[in-house]
């Protein structure tokens, strides 16, 4: 069973958008969006996604309706990133950029404004994380990770052999750089025993309010990749 709009759009103003631009794409000959089957959304910043060729590769690992995106898709998208937001006219340039997929294969670009997570707790980060979960086993890749550091290990759930979003790939590359050590538990990350952030594409690295404040080795590292990726969107 395909998904339906709802499901997959996080908030009224995505969808708001989504539908604008089929209402827009009727008045096109012979192209109409469908059924959306990958929303994904990428943060900007200054009229550029600065995770670009992260989100293309991971991009590339997707599948939409159990077949993976064609060259011409991935193609597509990269160029259409690089060569149309400069000169858009849109009113954020520091916003979202939403690729949607229709059932059909057939995509199309919107750019909308970014609204920060109004909940930060760790119960609703776990629950955003969970949701990913499910998009993953439908997509291929969940755009939003949960992680949680503990004794100065940094645990992602994440399976060890899951292709990550471009957040998540850039926080273990950040890792890695500290020589911090990385843990995925999969599914059993859900359940984390320390300061707890979520890692997504479009909202970066968030730590929890729990842990926003506490003075301690774990937050830290949490902090430091916040930092890190809140400056790719300054």
């Amino acid at each position: 069973m395909e998904p339906t709009a709802s499901e997959l759009f996080g908030n009224a103003e995505d969808r708001r958008a989504y539908e604008e631009f089929c209402a827009n794409q009727e008045q096109v000959p012979a192209f109409e969006l469908d059924r959306p089957a990958l929303v994904c959304r990428w943060r900007m910043a200054k009229r550029t996604v600065p995770l670009l060729n992260r989100h293309i590769r991971a991009l590339s690992q997707r599948v939409v309706s159990g077949a993976p995106l064609t060259r011409n898709m991935l193609s597509w998208a990269k160029q259409h990133v690089e060569w149309s937001l400069a000169d858009g006219a849109y009113d954020d340039p520091n916003g979202v950029l939403m690729l949607v997929i229709d059932v059909n294969g057939n995509a199309a670009m919107t750019v909308g404004a970014y609204e920060p997570l109004s909940d930060t707790s760790a119960a609703a980060l776990t629950d955003r994380a969970a949701q990913a979960r499910d998009e993953a086993a439908k997509t291929g890749i969940a755009p939003e990770l949960l992680c949680f550091v503990r004794d100065g290990v940094l645990h992602i759930a994440a399976e060890p052999d899951e292709v990550l979003c471009g957040a998540g790939t850039l926080v273990e590359q950040l890792a890695s750089t500290r020589g911090y050590a990385i843990v995925r538990d999969g599914a059993a990350g859900l359940v984390a025993t320390g300061p707890v952030a979520l890692i997504s594409d479009e909202h970066g690295v968030v730590v929890s309010e729990e842990a926003a404040g506490i003075e301690s080795q774990d937050t830290a590292m949490l902090d430091f990749f916040a930092s890190g990726m809140a400056k790719l969107y300054a």
